[in-house]
């Protein structure tokens, strides 16, 4: 496996590529984010070492541009620190790191933290099943385009942002951002036990059929279970049967498919439903056009407290201009869905 090692002392990055030499890595060296950046443009690096206090751009900034581009396959990153304390690893957790090290290193740490990395690396076959079965539900409908890959770029960006503005501090960490981003494509798996009749119909929905498609949250969930009774220590299946099961109830009670309300609802199904929600709107379909970005923020704004957790509706209106340039960037040329046009 190839290492990137980033950091603008010469003694520490000496002794980093090194010691990673000596534990079998292939290694290459920058400076500082910007050379890593570069290098990264070139060569494809699943492991990168980066100090946090360097010039020009620092850890921090390195990977949030790290998490922002469309790098192939996951990146796992691991600060060098001396800073300490919770709000530091908030902020380095939401900048997007996965893990952190004490500065200066002891071997035998940077050894134990390497494991880590690989066993998380090892992972994204895992990933790409999981992403494949998202997409075949999502197949099965004419018009959802990129909706799996915009609306979980949507529910990382909200997630990052509760956590880089201290909500929700006992729960959402790096590796909850990195569960929600894989897991939540499979919010629809239920559909693929929808009859074709009811699930790509063009007209109004009957209320029999309405009950019908419904049922996608409990079929999906069901599946999940399943497989958590033969791994039960499996945070990713967890997590993805919350988002299956809870994705489509709202904050105040009145959604499905158990009426919860409130916290009652997964953390990672409230954040998802919101992403979920603004997808939509700003998607067109064959039973209505899309809505305008600025029509989407006011009825997103408007579902505060109803639809929607108020925290989260909040952290969508900060990160509303992320929104839109994720929106901006994922086009779906297979189907020529156009976007909505800026009011």
């Amino acid at each position: 496996m190839k290492a990137l090692v980033v950091d603008d002392d010469p003694i520490t990055l000496t002794l980093l590529r090194d010691s990673l030499k000596y534990l079998g890595y292939e290694v290459a060296t920058a400076r500082n984010g910007r050379e890593a950046l570069a290098y990264l443009d070139k060569e494809p690096c699943r492991l990168i070492i980066s100090d946090w206090v360097m010039p020009e751009m620092d850890g921090i900034a390195l990977c949030k541009a790290i998490r922002e581009r469309p790098i192939g396959g996951y990146v796992y990153i691991v600060l060098l620190t001396s800073k300490g304390g919770t709000t530091n690893l908030v902020e380095g957790y939401a900048a997007g790191a996965d893990d952190f090290m004490s500065k200066p290193f002891e071997p035998a740490e940077l050894n134990s933290r390497l494991r880590t990395a690989r066993r998380i690396l090892s992972l994204e076959g895992r990933d790409v099943t999981i992403f494949a079965l998202a997409r075949l539900a999502e197949s099965r409908e004419s018009d959802t385009g990129v909706h799996v890959e915009r609306s979980r770029c949507f529910a990382q960006t909200l997630a990052r942002d509760l956590a880089a503005a201290g909500k929700f501090t006992d729960e959402i960490d790096g590796e909850f951002i990195r569960l929600l981003y894989l897991t939540s494509p499979l919010h629809d798996i239920g559909k693929i036990g929808i009859p074709d009749s009811v699930l790509l119909k063009t007209d109004h929905l009957s209320d029999e059929e309405f009950e019908t498609i419904k049922t996608h949250t409990t079929r999906g969930a069901v599946t999940l279970e399943e497989a958590l009774r033969d791994f039960p220590e499996a945070k990713f299946l967890r997590m993805a049967r919350d988002i299956v099961l809870n994705h489509h109830e709202r904050y105040d009670g009145k959604g499905y498919p158990k009426g919860l309300a409130g916290e009652a609802i997964p953390l990672c199904a409230r954040i998802y439903a919101l992403a979920d929600a603004y997808d939509a709107l700003i998607s067109r379909h064959v039973y209505r056009d899309a809505v305008d970005f600025e029509g989407a923020r006011q009825i997103i704004a408007a579902e505060r407290g109803k639809q929607f957790d108020p925290q989260i509706v909040d952290s969508f209106l900060r990160c509303e201009e992320r929104f839109i340039e994720l929106c901006k960037t994922t086009k779906d040329p297979s189907t020529q869905r156009e976007l909505p046009e800026e009011a």
